[in-house]
C-alpha cells in the first residue's frame, strides 16, 4: 500500500485526471507542485463550499460517498510530506501529526455530514469547516483567508496556494468531486467519468456519474432528460455558464458539470437576467472596481428595463479583462451568450 501511495502522483498524471471544482487544473501536477515545495508544514484543503446555483454532485457525493473522499484526503496526507512517516505512525499507534487538512464545508453540508464526516475521519489530522461567508468562499484563496480569520476576498495571485497558502505554507486545494477520483484511481476503479448535475425544465432531475467525454446532447438523452419542446440550456453552472441552444449541445460541458435547461417559449430572458445580476450583486466581495461597479450597473440597467448593447460589452469587455477573480471574469458569459442567442442582439 505504501508503495500504491509512493506513485500516487504519477498515477494521477497518467490518468489525466483535471481538477472538478471548474478550474480543470491537472491534478497531478497540482500535487506535484506542492510535494516539490520546500516547507516544514503544509497543508490540504478539501473544497465542500459549492456555492454555484443549479450544481449540487459535491452535495450528492458526501451523501452517498463520503467515504471515497476521506480516503482521497488520506492518500493526499500520504503523499504530501513524508507519506511513509505519517502511515508508520499510523499503523504502529503512535501519536499522528497536529491538524493538517480541511473539509470545508458550506453551511447546510456542514450540518448534513458533519456527524458521517467525524466517524470515518476517526484519528486523521482532518478537522470540518463550517463555511463563513457566501458564494465566492469556494474560490481556493478566499478559503484561505476565511480559515485563517479573514475577509472573505481573493487573494491576487501570484502567489499561488501550491506555493504559498494557508498560513503563508504551501497548499493542496481540490474540491470533493476530484478527491472521489483519487480514490477509484489509486484502486484501479477511475472510468474517466464524472458527475453531472441536471435540474430545469426536465423530467428527470438529479446528479448523475456519466462518461466525461460525453457531449451535452449525448448527457440528456441518456438520462431521458432531453425535452419535448424547444429549449435551450445554461451549461456550466447557474450563474455563470454559458447559454446554449439545443443545436449547440454536441460538445463536452466546460466549467462545473452542471446543466439547467429552460422552456424557450416560456421563460423570460429579462427575468433571468435579472436573476444573475441579484446572484452576483449579492456575492460580489466589493474588494475590485470592475467588479464591484461593473456589476451594479448592469443590474440598474436591468431594473430600468431598457438595455444598452454598446455599454454592455464596454461592461463586459472591462469585467472579463481586470477583475480580480473568477467571478468578476465569469460575468460576462451568461448574459453575452443569452443576449445574442435569445435576445438576437
Amino acid at each position: 500500500m505504501i508503495n500504491d501511495f509512493m506513485n500516487i502522483i504519477e498515477k494521477l498524471k497518467n490518468s489525466n485526471l483535471k481538477g472538478r471544482s471548474g478550474s480543470g487544473f491537472p491534478t497531478g501536477l497540482k500535487w506535484e507542485l506542492v510535494k516539490n515545495e520546500k516547507a516544514d508544514k503544509k497543508y490540504i484543503i478539501c473544497n465542500a463550499s459549492e456555492g454555484e446555483p443549479g450544481s449540487s454532485k459535491d452535495g450528492f457525493i458526501l451523501k452517498k460517498y463520503p467515504q471515497a473522499v476521506v480516503e482521497g484526503m488520506k492518500i493526499a496526507l500520504a503523499t504530501i510530506d513524508h507519506s511513509v512517516a505519517y502511515f508508520r505512525a499510523e499503523q504502529e499507534n503512535k501519536v499522528l501529526p497536529k491538524v493538517s487538512s480541511y473539509i470545508y464545508l458550506r453551511k447546510d453540508y456542514y450540518q448534513k455530514f458533519k456527524k458521517p464526516l467525524e466517524k470515518l475521519i476517526g484519528k486523521l489530522p482532518i478537522t470540518l469547516f463550517k463555511k463563513q461567508g457566501g458564494y465566492l468562499s469556494g474560490e481556493e484563496t478566499t478559503i484561505l483567508n476565511v480559515i485563517e480569520g479573514k475577509r472573505a476576498e481573493p487573494r491576487i495571485k501570484p502567489p499561488f496556494p501550491t506555493q504559498s497558502g494557508l498560513f503563508g505554507c504551501p497548499t493542496l486545494v481540490n474540491n470533493v468531486e476530484t478527491f472521489y477520483q483519487v480514490a477509484k484511481i489509486l484502486k484501479g476503479e477511475y472510468k474517466n467519468t464524472r458527475f453531472y448535475s441536471i435540474s430545469g425544465d426536465v423530467k428527470h432531475p438529479g446528479v448523475y456519474e456519466l462518461s466525461e467525454s460525453w457531449d451535452i446532447g449525448q448527457i440528456l438523452k441518456e438520462t431521458k432528460n432531453w425535452p419535448n419542446f424547444d429549449f435551450f440550456v445554461q451549461a456550466g453552472g447557474g450563474a455563470s455558464g454559458e447559454i446554449l441552444l439545443s443545436s449547440e449541445l454536441n460538445q463536452p460541458i466546460k466549467g462545473i458539470a452542471a446543466i439547467i435547461v429552460y422552456n424557450l417559449k416560456e421563460t423570460n430572458p429579462s427575468h433571468l437576467m435579472k436573476t444573475w445580476a441579484e446572484f452576483f450583486l449579492k456575492e460580489n466581495c466589493d474588494k475590485c472596481v470592475p467588479c464591484r461597479e461593473g456589476v451594479f450597473r448592469i443590474s440598474e440597467m436591468l431594473k430600468a428595463g431598457k438595455i444598452d448593447k454598446a455599454l454592455l460589452d464596454d461592461l463586459f469587455f472591462v469585467l472579463r479583462e481586470t477583475s480580480l477573480c473568477p467571478l468578476g471574469k465569469s460575468v460576462a458569459t451568461p448574459f453575452e451568450s443569452l443576449l445574442r442567442k435569445v435576445y438576437k442582439i
